[in-house]
């Protein structure tokens, strides 16, 4: 398989988990949570990533980690780093906002550093990238979040089959007005055993949440926990499966 396609497999899986990995709600269950995932390629393990949310003093503290496999790093390595901070906000943030985003990505031969300041009272915010040493500020709107935040914000809307619902995502670079497809409900067969899903799928444009080359399919189970439990996003040759493979995620007892 050329080089190039590497690149596409294992880029766009990675930010797309980015997208839909997070998927907290305060009242939903307990912190801290930690969901690991296997990313693979026509059956063959590209990588793993680990998404975790915590509680750091007053703020929610969001980690998503992504590394490629062992053999993949020879053609294209991974070794990503994004973690997201929400305090108690407006109104309308009924679990937080979005205070501070960073960004440390180094993807093949790309390196990103960068991070993201919001002002939500003030509808701004504020970029730094930190290679260039470049600063902007751009206008927000009072439902803005980050790539990693966005999804916490969904998970707060009763989920209707055949409606779509829209978010405003900041990806350090501009604001984009998202939707998202709720599709189906559909019973799957995972490496943790079978699961009553709703399958969405969000209608991306940006590359810097995902680079899109086809179409991108999630299944949340169809509880109030949304957990993402599998992932599939069509690229130029095949496609790609995220699944949930561990970590802690089920309130004790369950």
């Amino acid at each position: 398989m050329p080089g190039q396609r590497y690149t596409n497999m294992v880029s766009a899986t990675i930010v797309a988990l980015t997208f839909f990995c997070l998927v907290n709600h305060a009242a939903a269950f307990p912190l801290p949570e930690r969901l690991e995932f296997e990313l693979t390629y026509t059956g063959i393990t590209a990588g793993h990533a680990v998404m975790e949310v915590k509680q750091t003093g007053t703020d929610i503290h969001i980690i998503s980690t992504a590394r490629s496999a062992d053999w993949l790093r020879f053609f294209f390595p991974v070794d990503d780093r994004i973690e997201s901070f929400l305090t108690s906000g407006l109104p309308q943030q009924q679990f937080g906002s979005p205070r501070l985003y960073q960004e440390r990505k180094h993807e093949g031969r790309t390196v990103t550093n960068r991070e993201a300041h919001f002002n939500l009272p003030g509808l701004e915010v504020t970029t730094i990238n930190h290679l260039n040493k470049e600063e902007k500020k751009q206008a927000i709107t009072k439902q803005t979040y980050d790539t990693l935040s966005c999804f916490y914000y969904f998970r707060t809307i009763p989920l209707q089959i055949g409606a779509s619902y829209f978010i405003d995502i900041y990806d350090c670079s501009r604001l984009w007005n998202t939707e998202v497809k709720v599709l189906r409900r559909e019973e799957l067969d995972t490496p943790l055993g079978r699961f009553k899903t709703i399958v969405i799928q969000p209608l991306l444009k940006s590359e810097g949440i995902f680079a899109r080359t086809g179409d991108m399919f999630i299944w949340l189970t169809d509880d109030d926990r949304r957990i993402p439990v599998q992932m599939k996003s069509k690229v130029v040759v095949g496609s790609i499966t995220a699944s949930l493979t561990g970590g802690s995620y089920w309130p004790s007892g369950k």
